[in-house]
């Protein structure tokens, strides 16, 4: 059954209600997303005369990134470019065309934060080769790949990069690549009815001032869209694996890999290609927050739990941070998902024999065979280098994950050489190849 149950459901309204009303927002929408369904839709506040409903729409802002992104990764996938391309192969005239299109993705490019124009978000924008003309030295500010510095100016680049491979506008590649196929048809560049409209909140009074709304061109990449609760949802449900036949699994799970941090050492904030990055409650979530003049967005989906959390509203500034969180704690603690039962899984009786402990020097660590013929190599003390393998043609495996991503295992009668490292069954096994020699154990009494 996908629908929450009545107490949980009570639950998340009632924190919906709370940040309504606290933080003075005209109307606020959310929504549980599990298993790729909504399971849960609350609203409060008002549309016009009415509540909103799961069709009204909202600006989505930044939230648009994600979706060029994908149109990024389909070009790459297709062999139209490498992401180690640096960006004047395919756009030229910019003074950053060396800045990679990976670092452009996850915002390490060094570019300034906005583009050298009006504000853009409140005037209506201008067309690419208007801005690439107004571009400069200047604008980069930091050395490529040193910090995370987040640049809507990116990701304006990255939609004329598309529209370029695929000789038609950004907007016109993501609708037929993106929006069409996963059925996002509530998922527009300008509103339709029914829609909110933004607002901003005075802070020192309860009235409301509206906010502009405009086509900003050029920069449309980096916020433009509006949506509706139930297209996001579907987008959540992307995030959380369900890609249908727009991205492979793989490439998805590419995107969502942390490729910076955007807090130190804490590392609870991050982005990956086009997907901003949390860790929350032992949680590690994907999805992207958005804001635009009069309205904020945010969708987080959690793929190990098959479970996503969003919400939209049309106020400036005010939503807190915490308020998915929150709603995802509420799930955790009223309906916990149940482990999946345990079922045998039959193995070959080849890796049946290699199971059990080996030696990397003198640390312990298990081989255990995992379903459909893969293998896992973990420290027994819990700390250090764990991987896991699957079956090459040649023999040999893969590490799929961890130090041994991508490196290569061979098994040999008596030890594992994984990358040059030797493995055996007792520690320092002399009888295996153990590079630098070994004399034998000493023994020393009373020591």
């Amino acid at each position: 059954m996908n629908e929450v149950g009545q107490a949980t459901a009570q639950a998340l309204l009632r924190r919906l209600a709370v940040e309504q009303s606290e933080s003075r927002v005209p109307s606020l929408v959310a929504a549980v997303v599990r298993d790729g369904k909504v399971a849960w839709f609350g609203a409060r506040g008002l549309v016009g005369q009415a509540p909103p409903t799961r069709r009204t729409q909202y600006r989505l802002g930044s939230i648009t990134k994600s979706l060029v992104a994908v149109v990024v990764m389909r070009l790459r996938d297709e062999g139209r470019l490498d992401l180690l391309d640096p960006l004047g192969k395919h756009v030229p005239g910019t003074p950053f065309g060396e800045v990679s299109i990976a670092q452009l993705l996850s915002h390490t490019a060094g570019l300034s934060a906005e583009p050298p124009t009006d504000w853009w978000e409140r005037t209506p924008g201008l067309p690419a080769e208007e801005l690439i003309a107004r571009l400069d030295p200047g604008i980069s500010k930091h050395r490529a790949g040193r910090y995370f510095h987040y640049s809507n100016l990116g990701f304006g680049m990255l939609g004329e990069l598309v529209a370029r491979h695929r000789g038609t506008t950004w907007l016109q590649a993501v609708q037929r690549e993106v929006l069409q196929p996963l059925g996002m048809g509530d998922t527009t560049a300008r509103p339709r009815e029914p829609h909110a409209t933004g607002y901003a909140v005075h802070p020192f009074a309860d009235v409301l001032l509206a906010e502009p709304e405009h086509d900003a061109v050029s920069m449309a990449p980096a916020g433009q869209l509006w949506s509706s609760t139930d297209d996001l949802a579907r987008w959540a449900a992307f995030v959380a694996g369900d890609t249908g036949d727009v991205l492979p699994a793989d490439t998805l799970a590419e995107m969502r890999e942390p490729a910076t941090v955007d807090d130190g050492d804490a590392w609870t904030g991050g982005y990956g290609l086009g997907l901003q990055l949390m860790r929350n409650a032992g949680r590690r979530l994907a999805g992207h927050t958005g804001s635009m003049p009069g309205f904020l967005a945010t969708v987080w989906a959690d793929p190990d739990d098959d479970l996503g959390v969003l919400f939209m509203a049309n106020t400036t500034s005010g939503v807190k941070r915490t308020l998915l969180p929150d709603l995802l704690a509420i799930m955790a603690e009223m309906e916990p998902r149940l482990p999946a039962e345990w079922q045998p899984s039959p193995a070959d009786p080849d890796l049946l024999a290699l199971t059990g402990l080996w030696h990397w020097g003198p640390s312990p660590y298990v081989l255990r065979v995992l379903p459909e013929r893969g293998l896992s190599l973990t420290p027994v003390s819990g700390v250090g280098r764990a991987s896991r393998f699957v079956p090459q043609q040649d023999g040999t495996w893969l590490g799929l994950d961890g130090y041994y991503a991508g490196e290569t295992l061979r098994v040999a009668p008596d030890h594992l050489d994984l990358n040059t490292f030797i493995f055996t069954r007792t520690p320092y096994d002399p009888s295996a190849p153990v590079p630098g020699g070994v004399d034998g154990w000493d023994v020393h009494p009373g020591m």
